[in-house]
């Protein structure tokens, strides 16, 4: 029997709508091969939803995000509204639309595949092997803490203020799909803080350890954020799921990123506690390539198999593309961030043919 799902997009800006197109390719292959029918609705957000209605989140693409099964998003934003007011940013009505749908949990997996193993900026010993989740808390803390602003003191002079802010509620939330996260990988969970000076980390690590007591199963460490980036680049193996606040998890997903060799091939998931899920590419827009068909569209790919195995549970259909990103660099071909001497080099569009080609390959043959 079919199922169906309805599926917000969001191409936003840049390079989002050509790596969007690919993903959508793709997912109406997977949708015959899977007996699955997926009905989308295109959206604006970001810089386009700025021009075309005045605000980086309208209250349209709100709506529709709320009543679909999940929301694909490609990337945001442009050197041409980096000088607008804060709340007029296109990165704004990202938080937004991760805040109005209670996604208070990100999950950014950085793994090293072989294939690009020489991609990385490290050594291959300290890279080889590497597979880890940052669960990074995604509605609270310093991005969301209030007070904050720009104000004039009683002096005249300019001060700007942001508070980074947690309750027990909060860090037990994100605490729980961390421990749960870690069960079902490696059983070590890392929680990272900065517990020696902030009051706010004192607390996260209290609450943490508490939480320990309902999984004996997984082992459980702490690091500060500032030994945790230092050991990402010395030793990252050691890790398995780490889980972070806000502030830290976006610096320290950054850093698992490019240990992989390019950010061009990390995806994300924003889940909440129901409602839809958000999946993402961990890069931003590009928009210097935007339009010159050179983006890479794998971690969109990697993006959409999240979605199909965190938000709609089609684990097989998650695994197929997977495959296929996974067939595609071990024939050989690459896109212009992660090329290598012998390799094809593919611009966006070929990316997605050539994935397609794969899918169609895999799939038995009927008679």
């Amino acid at each position: 029997m079919t199922q169906s799902y309805r599926i917000t997009l969001l191409p936003g800006d840049g390079i989002g709508p050509e790596i969007m197109a690919v993903a959508v390719d793709l997912l109406k292959v997977i949708g015959q091969q899977q007996d699955l029918n997926f009905e989308f609705q295109e959206a604006l957000i970001g810089g386009a939803a700025l021009d075309a209605m005045g605000e980086p989140l309208p209250a349209q693409t709100l709506d529709l995000c709320r009543g679909c099964d999940a929301v694909l998003l490609a990337a945001i934003g442009g050197y041409q509204w980096d000088g607008l007011p804060r709340p007029l940013r296109p990165e704004t009505g990202l938080l937004g639309l991760r805040a109005r749908l209670g996604l208070f949990a990100n999950l950014r997996p950085a793994q090293i595949l072989p294939q690009l193993l020489d991609a990385s900026s490290l050594k291959p010993e300290v890279v080889e092997g590497v597979d880890l989740m940052v669960v990074r808390e995604l509605t609270g803390g310093i991005y969301f803490g209030e007070p904050k602003g720009i104000f004039t003191t009683e002096l005249g002079e300019q001060r700007g203020v942001n508070t980074m802010a947690y309750s027990a509620a909060e860090i037990d939330r994100i605490g729980r799909v961390a421990f749960e996260t870690a069960r079902k990988r490696g059983g070590k969970l890392c929680s990272v803080d900065k517990a020696n000076v902030l009051e706010v980390s004192q607390l996260w690590r209290d609450r943490i350890t508490l939480l320990a007591t309902d999984y004996p199963d997984v082992e459980l460490s702490h690091l500060y954020v500032d030994n945790a980036a230092m050991q990402l680049v010395r030793w990252p193996k050691q890790f398995d799921t780490i889980v972070t606040s806000n502030l830290f998890g976006d610096i320290l997903s950054d850093i698992a990123a490019m240990l992989t060799g390019s950010i061009g091939m990390l995806p994300s998931a924003s889940l909440g506690a129901e409602g839809p899920g958000l999946f993402e590419p961990v890069h931003g827009s590009a928009p210097d390539i935007a339009g010159k068909d050179q983006a890479n569209p794998l971690a969109q790919v990697l993006s959409t198999a999240m979605m199909l195995r965190y938000g709609l549970h089609q684990s097989k259909a998650a695994e197929k593309l997977e495959a296929a990103v996974l067939a595609f660099l071990e024939a050989g071909y690459r896109t212009i961030d992660i090329q290598s001497p012998g390799t094809t080099v593919l611009g966006c569009r070929a990316t997605g043919d050539h994935l397609i080609d794969i899918l169609h390959q895999s799939q038995p043959s009927s008679r």
